[in-house]
């Protein structure tokens, strides 16, 4: 029978150990492996069995495959050299990694003391439910105790917010926020040389550079793990080198060779971006053995010549050649290290083959979406020292002015996010033109000369970088406030808070999180203005993710209660919060006709009372109890709905009740079924797109599958993009559809 490729690798390396002399001269364990260098015979021979337990786990998982006790794959066979790289970092410098890092974990691990990297390993490579980070729900590396955020199938989404927690370090300690980390930290982030040419790590790449240029420390190690292979996709010979080596604001080193001379070279890498705070690239070659992963048949694009060529520069048979000709160990050392370690993989995988799994659906969500309602409504009502007010407020509060108090919703937004920077002296806030400018539509306008440039400013022009710079301030303990100027615009960043931000949680089994709340200027009717940019009403992608709270207010005063609760969410208890502000409610005076200034508020007052905030479930609701119709909608479509049941009283002698939803994901389901037990006709009034938005989707579904007896009907808007001019009237929805869907249901 013919050998596979795992099992040629090995024998190889068995070979060699048969068949090697011991060296005339043996290093005592403190000498250098070679003269010069900071590599000692008992460090490099500690980081060979490192590497060797990381390549018995890959043969485990492998075997463990082919009986379907292991779901993973993805080796880090032939990346072995990163553990020279998870030596030399501290267990206090925050590393965010690529797949393929078993040695640098391994090596992790033996910094922190007492750990059982081994079987956690295993434990993840079996989906059990005692593997301590993710409990089985996808094999990860990662630990709280050695500072290693989990990541999943990562192609360099995660540069972004390890470029966040860089820039984010400084500005905590100089906020005087505990970062619980050294003042000399770095932050460290691994990838491959294919996803190195993707536009996430572009952007994590870019923004570090931008960010040293304008004088802002960067501790932030790059560590590109060259195999020259994307799956199939070769990468250019000398891309990286020639892509990444003389750009400015990034100091680039490229590690080679032996072991020693890798040591050497990532330890003046580390050295550099620790003293000078500047962003290093560290280009590490390596190879990759046996594949993509298990599933990847090499041969169908790659000769067996050239496979064999890559096997013959298996890092562990060439540090091993290395260790044995230069007298730091002998050859029997070298086969003990190797057969003992083989065995013990091989017992713990039975072991940790048999633990349980996840096995319900209570078990699998538990940490998608941790809620402490009371926590949270007390976070959020808490009142906020009056003289502390007085000073943001210049001596004048928002609502204790002396002239009339009733305000737009870009007042009271303005207001809640002073309020909110008193409450949580961690928060900041942040985004393209937030600063001096106060944001495009005034929201954040004074929030810097009150709070200074360290609190309030501004971004690069990049949404994944902004989304990115959220993610790493809330790892550094900072209570981040972005600002997303359109939400089309989120969407040239969305990955950054469904496959980063809202999984970070799950898949740490709630060891970590990434607090924040996205502020979001969006949806249509601001009367024909900037197409479908500007007018967008796309919000699908964002209630299709799961974990993620989507607020939507539509008065002013809702605004600032549903941002107080939204800020408190994300302190409490780590949630991710996109909150969706209407932009033609902004300013918007009047409801019924002009002048009538029906959509303006008074600020409701941060002074304790149980109704200052709001939280997902608490809906608005307008109109009597005994009325005809029952109207559900949200944002722009309440005030339409308000103004549709109006002129269904006066010219139809229809009296109905009106039900702002407010949050929209999760749907405040419990409340709305509260509502209808009243009624038999309901109609769901649904300002976005048929089957983009999903909220009339949702609705009408819930109460169908509840056998509702009476009558269903939805009011949507338009499968298409949103024009420019008075044409807009033609794809969105306005009073008189609301009006005649309701009189067809009547009928």
């Amino acid at each position: 029978m013919s050998l596979t490729r795992v099992e040629i690798v090995e024998k190889n390396l068995d070979d060699y150990l048969a068949s090697a002399t011991t060296a005339a001269t043996r290093l005592a364990p403190t000498d250098p492996l070679r003269p010069g260098s900071t590599l000692t015979a008992r460090k490099a021979i500690e980081i060979f069995e490192d590497q060797v337990l990381s390549r018995c786990l890959d043969v485990a998982a492998r075997e463990l495959k082919k009986t379907g006790k292991s779901f993973y794959t993805i080796s880090s066979a032939g990346h072995e050299q990163n553990a020279v790289v998870g030596a030399l970092l501290r267990t206090t410098d925050p590393a965010f990694l690529h797949y393929r890092s078993g040695g640098f974990m391994m090596s992790r691990w033996r910094q922190h003391g007492p750990s059982t990297p081994m079987f956690d390993t295993l434990l993840s490579l079996t989906a059990s439910k005692d593997d301590p980070i993710s409990q089985g729900r996808h094999k990860v590396w990662g630990s709280r105790d050695v500072w290693v955020p989990p990541q999943t199938s990562t192609i360099a989404s995660h540069l972004p917010k390890a470029m966040g927690m860089a820039w984010a370090l400084p500005r905590a300690r100089r906020l005087r926020v505990d970062t619980h980390l050294p003042i000399d930290s770095i932050v460290a982030c691994s990838f491959g040389d294919a996803s190195a040419n993707h536009a996430t790590a572009l952007s994590g790449i870019n923004s570090a550079r931008y960010a040293r240029r304008r004088g802002n420390p960067m501790p932030l190690l790059f560590v590109c793990e060259d195999n020259r292979r994307g799956i199939s996709v070769e990468t250019p010979r000398r891309w990286i080198n020639e892509f990444y080596s003389h750009l400015p604001h990034l100091r680039y080193f490229q590690a080679r060779g032996e072991i020693d001379e890798i040591w050497d070279t990532v330890k003046l890498a580390i050295q550099t971006c620790r003293t000078t705070k500047d962003p290093v690239f560290l280009h590490l070659r390596t190879v990759r053995l046996w594949g993509h992963a298990g599933s990847d048949v090499e041969t169908t694009y790659l000769s067996l010549d050239k496979i064999e060529r890559i096997e013959a520069k298996d890092p562990l048979l060439r540090n091993a050649r290395r260790l044995v000709e230069m007298g730091a160990a002998t050859p029997d050392e070298l086969r003990d290290i190797l057969a003992s370690t083989r065995e013990r993989v091989r017992a713990a995988s039975a072991e940790a083959a048999a633990r349980p799994k996840l096995s319900t659906r209570a078990e699998i969500m538990a940490p998608l979406a941790p809620y402490d309602e009371a926590r949270c409504r007390t976070t959020a009502t808490a009142s906020i020292e009056r003289d502390a007010r007085l000073e943001v407020f210049s001596k004048r509060l928002p609502e204790e002015a002396k002239s009339d108090t009733r305000r737009t919703m870009a007042a009271h937004l303005n207001a809640a996010l002073a309020d909110e920077m008193l409450r949580h002296p961690e928060l900041i806030v942040f985004g393209e033109d937030v600063g001096k400018k106060g944001g495009v539509y005034g929201i954040t306008r004074d929030l810097q000369a009150r709070f200074s440039e360290a609190r309030v400013f501004d971004t690069l022009l990049d949404e994944t970088a902004v989304l990115g710079i959220a993610q790493g301030a809330a790892h550094a303990g900072l209570l981040p406030v972005p600002e997303i100027q359109y939400l089309a615009y989120i969407h040239n960043a969305l990955d950054q808070l469904r496959g980063e931000a809202s999984s970070l949680s799950f898949f740490s089994n709630g060891a970590y999180t990434n607090p924040m709340v996205v502020r979001v200027a969006g949806l249509a009717y601001q009367k024909g203005f900037g197409g479908h940019f500007h007018n967008d009403n796309s919000i699908g992608a964002l209630r299709d993710i799961p974990g993620l709270i989507l607020a939507t207010p539509a008065r002013g005063d809702d605004a600032a209660r549903m941002l107080r609760g939204a800020i408190a969410m994300a302190s409490v208890n780590g949630r991710v919060v996109c909150f969706l502000e209407p932009i033609a409610l902004y300013h918007e005076r009047d409801l019924y006709e002009d002048g009538d200034n029906g959509w303006l508020t008074d600020y409701p007052a941060p002074d304790g009372a149980s109704d200052s905030a709001l939280l997902p479930g608490d809906i608005g609701v307008y109109g009597e109890a005994n009325t005809d119709l029952l109207i559900v909608s949200y944002a722009n479509g309440l005030r339409l709905s308000l103004r549709a049941a109006r002129e269904l009283e006066r010219e139809h002698g229809v009296k109905a009740r009106v039900l702002d939803l407010r949050w929209l994901n999760p749907l405040p389901l419990e409340a709305v079924r509260k509502h209808a037990a009243d009624f038999d006709r309901m109609l769901f009034v649904d300002e976005c797109r048929a089957t983009g938005g999903g909220v009339a989707e949702a609705l009408v579904a819930d109460f169908a599958e509840r056998d509702f007896r009476g009558k269903l009907r939805s009011v949507r808007a338009a499968d298409s993009f949103v024009p420019l001019g008075s044409s807009t009237s033609e794809v969105l929805i306005g009073e008189d559809d609301i009006v005649r869907a309701a009189r067809e249901m009547l009928a």
